[in-house]
């Protein structure tokens, strides 16, 4: 496993912040180059190592920002990464060259899904998919749900505060009020089968000409997978108030969506991945994510088997004391090595 572990070493001591993934990129390039592939990167980025492209092993380059001092102590790499992608990154990366499957580092997951949304774009659906984020080694992760963004503007004419009536700013927390109001959910649901509603950004005032008061909030909602984006924007588009005024105004604009996703566990991927646990020692657990993952992506354009599969604790993503157990890294190179040769 030493051509494994300094792969992985190599890409968390490359800081990859969220559009600066080239020297990792770069550095992918020249390992599948040494190990006889051809690599390459597309427009946007994304490494691209296509080789049997039935079965496709992808995981994201891009961290989150942060400074930890990369050091190996007590079995464990430590390092912004080295949990969240990068070990599922690396041990994909070692898996494809040993197997001889197709491999694809994309750009941009912590941002938008740069690099996700321009691969289903531009590369034909391939027959099965092993995403890479951490999951733990004996463990695969088969839903994640959606994501909702959007901004409600509001407009009201410009008056005295002391007059009665309410102004946009008052519209806006009315209005997310109601919405949260409306996904308030029981207490014996789990939170993966809620709406989480979270307001991320409110600004109000006087407009510049003095003539109207403005408000504007952008929010974020997550999507179970019992609901669509769709049904979402939906209810949230029908708590807007419904009168404001002959010269008031307020709407929603949808400005991104990400569908959720509930894979089987009796899929072919699963199966694959399992029979590679198994073969480590290792009992299956199958997870469900409250956040949302580029595999999100990949099952809103492509109809194919999928499941998602790394090395590294999540409770650790973007935390500051970010480290992968190097045992464990060693485990998930040889699940994914063992659930690719299945695939095939």
């Amino acid at each position: 496993m030493t051509d494994a572990r300094e792969l992985l070493r190599d890409l968390v001591e490359t800081p990859s912040v969220s559009g600066e993934e080239r020297a990792v990129a770069e550095r992918l390039v020249s390992y599948f180059e040494a190990h006889g592939r051809e690599a390459y990167l597309d427009d946007v980025g994304n490494v691209r190592a296509p080789a049997d492209d039935g079965v496709l092993l992808t995981s994201h380059m891009d961290t989150v920002p942060g400074d930890i001092p990369v050091r190996e102590a007590s079995g464990e790499l430590w390092g912004r990464g080295a949990c969240d992608a990068k070990g599922p990154l690396a041990a994909m990366a070692v898996a494809a060259a040993r197997t001889g499957v197709s491999f694809v580092g994309v750009v941009g997951e912590e941002t938008s899904s740069r690099g996700a949304r321009h691969l289903v774009e531009t590369r034909d659906q391939p027959e099965a998919v092993i995403n890479g984020e951490p999951s733990g080694w004996d463990a695969v992760t088969l839903g994640y749900r959606g994501f909702v963004k959007g901004r409600f503007a509001g407009e009201t004419p410009s008056a005295h505060t002391s007059r009665p009536g309410p102004n946009a700013l008052e519209h806006a927390m009315d209005w997310w009020h109601d919405v949260e109001e409306t996904f308030e959910a029981g207490s014996e649901s789990s939170v993966f089968e809620q709406v989480t509603t979270k307001p991320v950004e409110m600004d109000g005032g006087v407009s510049a000409d003095g003539l109207a008061f403005e408000a504007t909030v952008e929010v974020q909602l997550r999507v179970p997978p019992s609901l669509t984006v769709e049904e979402v924007r939906a209810t949230v588009e029908g708590a807007l108030p419904t009168y404001v005024g002959e010269e008031a105004s307020v709407a929603v604009e949808w400005t991104d969506a990400i569908p959720p996703v509930m894979e089987s566990p009796r899929n072919g991927v699963a199966a694959a991945l399992r029979a590679g646990i198994r073969a480590e020692g290792g009992e299956t657990t199958h997870l469900r994510k409250t956040g949302t993952s580029d595999m999100n992506v990949y099952r809103g354009a492509w109809d194919c088997p999928m499941a998602t599969y790394g090395p590294g604790d999540s409770a650790l993503d973007h935390a500051p004391d970010e480290r992968i157990d190097l045992e464990e890294y060693d485990r998930g190179v040889a699940v994914l090595t063992a659930a690719a040769e299945r695939l095939q």
